[in-house]
């Protein structure tokens, strides 16, 4: 059973083959590691969900009616987005910029 959750397993499923599992914390030697890790998932979950909120007050603003107030709270959902997506581009940026300033990372590109 503690063979389950290692960061190894061996399987042989016959005598002539061999199957070897990993999990995904191989080669995480330092912080600069698990912040590239969590960066490579908060980035494009961060899209979606940005995406998810144009795509709601597009939705919002299309089925308004022409009530004012739908309207506004359609405007207002796309442009929270709009901003959202450009602070998450401007953070990426900054976060490569920074990681080639201090030698980290793969740098700007």
């Amino acid at each position: 059973m503690s063979t389950i959750l290692a960061q190894g397993l061996v399987l042989t499923p016959n005598s002539e083959s061999t199957v070897t599992i990993t999990g995904p914390l191989v080669g995480i030697t330092s912080l600069t590691d698990v912040v590239r890790v969590i960066t490579s998932f908060a980035y494009p979950f961060a899209a979606v969900i940005l995406l998810l909120v144009v795509i709601w007050g597009g939705y919002d603003f299309l089925a308004s009616g022409g009530d004012p107030e739908k309207v506004k709270s359609g405007q207002a959902k796309i442009s929270a987005g709009v901003i959202g997506f450009a602070l998450l581009m401007v953070s990426y940026l900054l976060a490569k910029v920074i990681g080639f300033i201090f030698g980290v990372g793969d740098g700007i590109l």
